[in-house]
């Protein structure tokens, strides 16, 4: 017998702005019982996985997003859940509304340099699976400040 949860999928969502820098947020995540450095993200809540990363990109930053890229699909706890996160770029980006929820009263964001994000991980200060993959998806791409 196995135990497991249900919940739905995720997204996480790196916005990166035309002079290399990506936003990031830092909020308290109960469980772990801290503040913790992550890009932008949440659960789909039955929306496609695109509409929801858009979503939760200005409700969480209050920006939106020209073009959204798929940089791909994990499963962070596959022994756990059977939940995926779906990973994007955003790009194009211009103001929007923030929406955010009670849960994210105390979200502050700041932008880094692609650059500085990716030794945020390495220094383990970014820890969260969708985000420390999504950051290393986005520097491996073509085109884009490489590691």
């Amino acid at each position: 017998m196995y135990e497991h949860v249900s919940v739905s999928d995720g997204v996480r969502v790196v916005a990166l702005d035309t002079a290399g820098r990506t936003l990031l947020v830092e909020d308290t995540f109960y469980l772990q019982g801290r503040r913790m450095l992550h890009v932008p993200g949440g659960g789909t809540d039955g929306q496609e996985p695109r509409r929801a990363a858009l979503r939760e990109l200005e409700e969480e930053t209050g920006l939106a997003a020209g073009r959204l890229d798929t940089l791909g699909v994990i499963d962070p706890l596959p022994g756990t859940t059977r939940a995926r996160a779906h990973l994007m770029l955003a790009t194009d980006l211009r103001p929007g509304r923030m929406r955010r929820d009670a849960t994210e009263e105390g979200m502050t964001v700041q932008w880094r340099p692609l650059h500085d994000a990716v030794e945020a991980v390495r220094a383990g200060e970014i820890t969260e699976a969708g985000s420390v993959t999504a950051l290393l998806l986005t520097a491996l791409t073509p085109g884009r400040h490489q590691l």
